[in-house]
């Protein structure tokens, strides 16, 4: 029984004991997960996340630094490399100056003071909130290479190969020489059978000489006064046509001193049209966009990505030496104005008689019609066209196919209800509220 009673202490000490380590195992694999885990993060976020960078950067830096080129500040590609080593300033100094300049200029640091006096005493904004990962991620997204230039594929290096196939040119070629041996063995036919008549004494009859067609419609006289009659109308109708056409520049598409391509601003970027053509809601003229209106974007967009590149180049377009051409007609040198601006002379596409009276803040604001009722899909064009012929009888039916929009409209609700009820009608046509009336669009 002694030895049944140490038999069991020794296995329920023994078993303590590997409770014991199996507990502290345990323990020390969790705590070295913790670790591991803490020194990943910690790694993590001092390299900084590009992705995030690039978001943080578009947001709050793109404004006035490229990564390039200097713009209002410097160009920050590769920034805090440049800074170590020819400045000997470090990740401190960058945490300073991007949530304090001002501070930092004041406190008399030299390199700051440089800065601050090279770029015409522009003063940097102050970003407090951004926490240190949120500037590793911004400066880990300028640390990234700059990319290479996509390669647009040329129409030559598009084109399908013609190795191992026959050329166009030369199954022409071909076929030419086979016509002319066929032209060829008919002239030695008719000169071989000519032969043999005269060696048989054959005599070849030819056939009697008919009157030539010409001289028969001569010498039938219906036929020429129906003939005579067919022509005048269709001069006349022709001439109609002509005359008919005589300042109406539907189509027109003339090229602008400095390229606009209404596709990218109105189509891929969704820019509103009455954004550059603000005096559209108050005038009876759209107005040309001032540049400084292009400004507002073009400061801190000087150059275009490679893909909008190529597909300039599919219109034969250089978008960056278009905004070039921007730049040196404001006077802007990247950092600032110069003074030295130069006019633009656009080329009016829209022209209307001076007889014809025509109200964009009527049409606009008070009928609510889009930009695109008269002037077409602008959103897709490359080249500004006049897409509407602008006759007075494409108004006439406009008026007379349009229903007024009278909902929350207070201008013409009396008016309608009035019309309504004289017509006998839900809904009025700009024609039945007098848009038929020669003095709303003549003077």
């Amino acid at each position: 029984m002694k030895k049944s009673y140490q038999s069991l202490e020794d296995n329920s000490t023994t078993n303590m004991k590997e409770v014991i380590y199996r507990n502290l195992t345990a323990k020390m694999l969790h705590l070295g997960f913790i670790l591991l885990l803490t020194f990943t993060t910690s790694l993590n976020a001092q390299e900084g996340d590009s992705a995030n960078g690039k978001s943080l950067f578009n947001a709050n830096c793109a404004a006035c630094h490229k990564l390039d080129k200097a713009m209002t500040g410097p160009a920050l590609r590769n920034v805090e490399a440049r800074l170590s080593e020819e400045q000997g300033l470090g990740r401190e100094w960058l945490n300073s100056w991007i949530r304090n300049s001002a501070g930092l200029i004041k406190s008399g640091d030299a390199y700051a003071n440089k800065i601050y006096n090279e770029y015409n005493q522009t003063a940097m904004t102050a970003y407090p909130g951004l926490s240190d990962q949120d500037i590793s991620d911004i400066l880990a997204y300028t640390a990234q290479p700059k990319a290479e230039p996509v390669a647009v594929e040329t129409a030559a290096s598009a084109a399908p190969s013609q190795e191992g196939g026959v050329p166009n040119n030369l199954i022409l070629g071909a076929l030419a020489v086979l016509f002319a041996l066929l032209a060829m063995a008919l002239v030695l036919v008719k000169r071989t059978l000519d032969r043999f008549a005269e060696v048989k004494g054959i005599e070849v009859v030819e056939k009697e000489k008919r009157t030539p067609l010409w001289k028969a419609f001569a010498q039938n006289q219906f036929l020429v006064l129906v003939t005579s009659i067919f022509f005048l109308l269709a001069s006349a109708y022709f001439v109609y046509g002509y005359l008919m056409q005589v300042g109406v520049d539907q189509g027109y598409e003339p090229i602008q001193p400095i390229h606009y391509s209404h596709r990218i601003h109105a189509g891929d970027n969704a820019i509103d049209c009455k954004y550059c053509h603000s005096s559209a809601r108050v005038s009876k003229h759209s107005g040309i966009p001032s540049l400084n209106i292009c400004m507002n974007c073009h400061k801190a967009i000087g150059e275009v990505a490679a893909e909008t590149l190529a597909e300039g180049k599919e219109y034969g377009v250089d978008y960056n030496a278009e905004i070039q051409k921007l730049y040196d007609a404001v006077g802007w040198d990247g950092t600032g104005y110069t003074g030295q601006s130069k006019p633009v002379k656009w080329i009016r596409i829209h022209n209307l008689p001076d007889f014809a009276y025509f109200n964009h803040s009527q049409h606009v604001v008070v009928g609510g019609l889009e930009c695109q009722t008269c002037h077409g899909p602008v959103q897709e064009m490359e080249i500004m066209y006049q897409y509407s012929p602008l006759t007075m009888g494409w108004c006439i039916n406009c008026h007379r196919e349009t229903n007024v929009k009278v909902k929350d409209n207070e201008y013409y609700t009396k008016i309608h209800e009035q019309l309504s009820k004289k017509y006998g009608v839900n809904e009025l046509t700009v024609a039945q509220m007098g848009g038929l009336e020669c003095g709303k669009c003549h003077y």
